[in-house]
């Protein structure tokens, strides 16, 4: 067990170890609890607006149910976050990292004012990540609408489905360069299912029954196997995925990380809410950066 974002977190499962997990995620299906990340609900008339003040996000563009990968960027252009966005129905949904909450939610408030915007983080869940080549076949196997999964659920969309005959929150995403699903699982409870020996370092209360009763049912499919943080690190990084912390921080900017293409070029706002944004990147082009986020491949 290691602490991380005020988690504690395992590095790998018993009798199995880094590799073995990173190389059953890459040909099978891993199944990995990440509910230290943190869901934030943004609701208000002027949601789109804000979203679009505070990120290199054209959030106006995306279809319902869909999202995208970018990031909350500060005043200097470093980065305060890297974030998921989905555009639910009535709401857009915000995914941030772990630990993050004191720092990204503050940042977030500044740029409210004169909106009707209400910003509200979801205690209260859990977020499961299906990740692997076969993970539209066992998600398809515990859904209410299988098909739906199997021919219509595309990358980076969202879906209400009943995974188990729990209610959850479901994107075709992840951060392990494979196919997969993230699940989010609202439900109250005591304490994080100890299925997974989580234990939080905080007094915040987080869901256990409706979580557990889901990733024992994913756990049930023979291609699933739980993998901890060693090889979601090192799943991330074969896959050129930054790390906050490790790869980029508040100082590093989206062309310096190398996300230009995920968190500029393909989704700037075709609105006028720029705000600070057209002074934080002016300065900076691909080819045109004192240091950069690189990767390679080792034979």
């Amino acid at each position: 067990m290691v602490e991380f974002g005020g988690w504690d977190t395992p590095l790998f499962y018993k009798d199995t170890g880094i590799k073995t997990e990173h190389l059953h995620c890459r040909n099978e299906c891993g199944l990995f609890d990440v509910s230290h990340m943190v869901g934030v609900r943004i609701e208000g008339k002027d949601r789109v607006e804000f979203a679009e003040r505070v990120l290199p996000a054209d959030v106006q563009a995306l279809p319902e149910m869909k999202g995208c990968l970018t990031s909350i960027p500060n005043e200097n252009g470093g980065l305060v976050d890297d974030c998921i966005i989905t555009k639910a129905d009535d709401f857009l949904y915000l995914v941030i990292n772990a630990g993050h909450e004191d720092k990204d939610l503050p940042h977030l408030e500044k740029h409210t004012e004169g909106l009707d915007v209400k910003i509200e983080p979801v205690h209260g869940q859990g977020i499961l990540a299906l990740q692997g080549p076969k993970a539209e076949t066992v998600l398809s196997r515990l859904v209410d609408n299988p098909d739906f999964v199997r021919n219509d659920f595309k990358f980076m969309e969202a879906a209400r489905l009943k995974v188990a005959n729990v209610d959850c929150f479901v994107t075709r995403s992840g951060y392990t360069g494979e196919d997969g699903f993230e699940l989010s699982v609202r439900c109250v409870s005591l304490s994080l299912f100890h299925f997974f020996s989580h234990t939080h370092a905080h007094s915040k209360q987080v869901p256990r029954e409706h979580t557990e009763h889901v990733a024992k049912s994913l756990l049930d499919q023979e291609e699933v196997a739980p993998i901890g943080l060693g090889a979601r690190d090192s799943l991330r990084l074969e896959a050129g995925m930054c790390l906050y912390g490790n790869d980029i921080d508040d100082d590093t900017t989206p062309i310096e990380a190398g996300r230009t293409s995920l968190s500029l070029s393909l989704f700037l706002p075709s609105s006028n809410n720029t705000q600070t944004r057209k002074q934080q990147y002016s300065g900076q082009s691909v080819n045109d950066v004192a240091r950069k986020v690189d990767s390679w491949e080792v034979t």
